[in-house]
This record gives structure tokens, C-alpha cells and sequence, in this order.
């Protein structure tokens, strides 16, 4: 190994003489020229931030934090509000008359064609706890922990297609390219636990989101804040075990000696990527003891078991709640939850309301209280924000596909108006902020958009969303872009 850091010492001095000269003949000629045109600016008035050689170490926010750490709770497909949290007599008294002119006309839709008729809730509904919330008999279990959140009911978006809107509602815009909330908290933040990653993603329902990896990606970040996508069953990270025959103090000094390499290009380049290269290895020697202890669920007491309704060694979303609580204990900075399947338009059994949406409630009603229960009785709810919510809402009229009314009950994507919640970490209790109209078709006070959502998360975490930036393609780029604003009224 020492030969071959040696060699590259030498093939880097010949670098060094070929791109001195470049330097010395050419933009040198340039720079000349540029402090002709602009001779207020010099080399000096711009200098480099120096570079962490670990990326991952814990910083402190702009203000102090309400949250340490955050459980991202995303239904891929986005779920009907309607048959959850939404409970709208008018709406059901309309049931099965034709929709409107006014609710058609200059709208798009992803399905609806012609005039669809009305749909009613499939659902009944009741005031639950001291806060008097509408909670659907979809959600029993959530009914006893409903007096913890914060409902907020009047958020929009401007997309009304899955994969585009999933990644506005995780990276502030419908591009791909940009930072994920996870990484843009993991890169503010650092982590606490260094063996194991800041940014994790666990997810359930047989599928991933329609963005794909996209939605937790780094974007313009360092890939060091990437989330790293494990799993409930099996091997929790692919490749993550050492090759057969490889003992673990030589694959240690393998590590070592390939970063010592790393080490002497970023001294050449001072490209942050090098350094993000370099943790990334240390991290992943790390994790190879800290991640199947920290992923096995089988050590947990029966009572925690029959709480969340886990079954250790199967691919679950009640599984991966539990493991989203022990990464929470063990430091982890953002958890996300992805549970693919809540895409209700009625076309089958399993996009049905009456059929596939009560089997989706099933499986995640009671681990998403028991999640809420559990933080709360280890002391870890006040500092821990959980958030739970879709892409975008569902419609009030029953979809029909090019025209023709479903054999099942089902909603077309809707935009225009759809709820979220959020609970712990400085949120206040059994709060709700945002009014829809009486058939739920449009917000008519305290609208939020997702660039507000964000904002309020970021707040959460002690930052400033207007001054959390990082320098890209040169300009300053944050999370919130140039909008958004907290909405303070759901803050404790």
C-alpha cells in the first residue's frame, strides 16, 4: 500500500507541473483581464469556507431547536382525506349527483373526464378527545392519540401527478436535482451518532415511491447526506457484510489505506465529493456493527411487539415504526417512512375505498399510534417531530375513468386542497390550522403550500429557512427556494 501512495505522491507532482502551467499561461491572462473590467473585486474578497473532514459531525442550528430528530411518515399515493379527516355533511347529502360545472370548468384532472357524479364519505366519523377532532372509524387506534397532533387541513400544491408531487412535497420543487428535507437537515445538523447514518429510509407496501430514490436523495449536497435506504427483513443494507475470507483487520487496513488516497486527492482538488468519499467508507466499516443490532426488532419485550403489531423477520410497515422509534433512541437525525399503495381511484380491488384503502388503514393505524404512544412514554415525543401525510388530497367526486364510472369506489388526484399532520417536537397538541369549503374542494382560510410545511419543519430543527442555504451553480439555494413562511400557529 505505501508503494502505491508513493507512486501517487509522483504521478501528482507531474500533475502539479502540467496544471501549473496551464494555470500560469492561460487564466492568469484572464483574471488579468477580469480585475481590469471589475477592479473592486479581487481574490481577496472572496474566501474559501474550509471543508469538515468529517461532514457528519453534530453542528449547532441558527436558534435552539424544539426537535432533534425527525420521523417522516410518507402514504405514497396520497390517501383520501375524506374517508380520514375530513368530515363533510353537505358532501354527503350531494352523494351521487352530478358534479357541478364550476368545479370542472378550467380544472385538470389525471383521470376525471366528462361530469362525474359527487362522492360522499365512505366513512363515519366522530369528535374524539379534549380537541374535538373529526377522526374517520378507518383509523380506531388513531382516535386514542388524536389530541397529540396537529392537524393542518388547508395545504395545496401545483401538481397533480405522483412522482413530480412526491418529490415537491420532499425536496420544495418538482425538478429533479434538488436536496431532500432529510438531506438538507442531515447537512445542517450533522449526526449524533457517528456509527450510524443521519439520514434513513425505511419502506413498506411492497413498492417504492413513484419518484424513486429521488425523493431522499442529496441533490446538490455532498452525497454523504443521501439517505441510506434499509431494510426490515434481511440484510438491512445490501453489500454492507465483508467478503467471504476477508477478515476484519485487513478489511480495516484496505479502508485505510484507499482513504489515505482520498486524502491525498482532496489535498490536490479540495473537492467536498472527495471528503463525502472518505466518510462514506468510515461510515460503512462502522455500520457493519452498529446496523443489524440496531435492526433487529426480535430483542424487543412481547408488550412493545403486540403494541406496534410487528412481526420480526417480515417486510412491514408496522416493523419499520418500531425501527424508526430504536434509530430515534440511538441518535439517528431523520427517519423516513415510505408506505407505498394509498392510490384510491377505484380502477381495483386494491385502489377500491371499500376494499384495498380499509386493508391500508389496517396495516398502519395502529403502528402510527403506537409510535406516537411509544415516543411519549420514553420522554422522546417532545423532542422528536413526527409527521405524517401524502403528496396531495383526493377529490369529493367519484372518479371516472375517461368518462366512465369505476365498479369501485374511488377519488381522482386533487391538488387543491389536502391535510397533513404533525405532532411532538414543539408542535402544539390537539391543534388545527386551515378550513376547507363544505365539500372539501378548495381551501377558504389559512392556505399553507408545501414551502410553509417545510419551513415549519425547518424552524422546528433551529433553523431559519431564509438563511439555511448552500452555494450552487452560483447562487445561494435553500430548501424553502424564495417562499415560504412558519405556521406559528400550530407551534407550542
Amino acid at each position: 500500500m505505501k508503494k502505491i501512495i508513493n507512486e501517487y505522491k509522483l504521478k501528482k507532482s507531474e500533475l502539479n507541473t502540467r496544471r501549473l502551467f496551464l494555470k500560469t499561461a492561460g487564466l492568469s491572462m484572464g483574471a488579468l483581464a477580469l480585475n481590469t473590467i471589475l477592479p473592486g473585486c479581487t481574490q481577496n474578497t472572496v474566501s474559501k469556507a474550509p471543508i469538515d473532514l468529517n461532514p457528519l459531525s453534530p453542528r449547532s442550528p441558527h436558534f435552539a431547536a424544539k426537535a432533534k430528530s425527525v420521523i417522516y411518515i410518507h402514504m405514497a399515493g396520497a390517501p383520501s382525506q375524506f374517508e380520514l379527516f375530513e368530515n363533510k355533511p353537505v358532501l354527503n347529502q350531494l352523494n351521487g349527483q352530478d358534479c357541478p360545472p364550476s368545479l370542472l370548468e378550467g380544472k385538470r384532472f389525471a383521470f376525471i373526464r366528462g361530469v362525474p357524479k359527487m362522492l360522499g364519505s365512505q366513512a363515519q366519523f366522530e369528535q374524539v378527545g379534549e380537541s374535538g377532532a373529526w377522526v374517520s372509524d378507518r383509523l380506531p387506534h388513531f382516535k386514542q392519540v388524536a389530541d397529540e397532533v396537529s392537524f393542518i387541513r388547508g395545504l395545496h400544491t401545483d401538481q397533480f401527478n405522483h412522482a413530480p408531487a412526491q418529490i415537491m412535497m420532499h425536496t420544495g420543487s418538482a425538478i429533479i436535482g434538488r436536496p431532500s428535507l432529510g438531506s438538507w437537515a442531515t447537512y445542517g445538523l450533522g449526526s449524533v451518532n457517528q456509527n450510524l447514518p443521519g439520514f434513513v429510509v425505511l419502506t413498506s407496501g411492497g413498492a417504492n415511491p413513484d419518484a424513486g430514490k429521488q425523493v431522499w436523495g442529496n441533490g446538490f449536497l455532498p452525497s454523504v447526506y443521501q439517505g441510506v435506504h434499509c431494510r426490515s427483513n434481511g440484510d438491512p443494507v445490501l453489500f454492507l457484510n465483508d467478503p467471504e475470507e476477508m477478515p476484519r483487520n485487513i478489511r480495516k487496513k484496505s479502508i485505510d489505506a484507499i482513504n489515505d488516497v482520498n486524502a491525498l486527492t482532496y489535498e490536490e482538488f479540495n473537492d467536498p465529493e472527495t471528503v463525502a468519499r472518505i466518510a462514506q467508507y468510515e461510515m460503512a466499516y462502522r455500520m457493519q456493527m452498529s446496523v443489524p443490532e440496531v435492526m433487529d426488532i426480535s430483542t424487543e419485550p412481547e408488550y412493545i411487539h403486540e403494541l406496534y403489531g410487528t412481526q420480526p423477520g417480515k417486510e412491514s410497515f408496522a416493523n419499520n415504526a418500531l425501527l424508526a422509534r430504536k434509530l430515534v433512541e440511538k441518535g439517528v437525525r431523520f427517519i423516513q417512512l415510505f408506505d407505498w399503495g394509498w392510490d384510491s381511484h377505484g380502477v381495483s380491488r386494491m385502489g377500491a375505498l371499500e376494499l384495498g384503502f380499509i386493508n391500508k388503514c389496517r396495516e398502519t393505524d395502529k403502528p402510527v399510534a403506537a409510535l406516537l404512544l411509544d415516543l411519549k412514554q420514553r420522554g422522546l415525543l417532545d423532542e422528536t417531530l413526527v409527521i405524517w401525510g401524502g403528496e396531495f388530497g383526493r377529490t369529493p367526486m367519484q372518479e371516472n375513468r375517461n368518462g366512465v364510472k369505476q365498479i369501485y369506489k374511488g377519488r381522482d388526484h386533487h391538488p387543491s386542497a389536502f391535510t397533513i399532520w404533525m405532532a411532538g417536537g414543539g408542535i402544539k397538541k390537539g391543534a388545527s390550522y386551515g378550513e376547507t369549503d363544505e365539500i372539501g374542494y378548495d381551501v377558504v382560510s389559512e392556505k399553507s403550500s408545501i414551502h410553509d410545511v417545510h419551513a415549519t419543519i425547518l424552524n422546528q430543527l433551529g433553523f431559519d429557512h431564509e438563511k439555511f442555504t448552500f452555494d450552487f451553480q452560483g447562487r445561494p439555494f435553500r430548501l424553502t427556494d424564495v417562499e415560504g413562511h412558519v405556521i406559528k400557529k400550530i407551534i407550542a
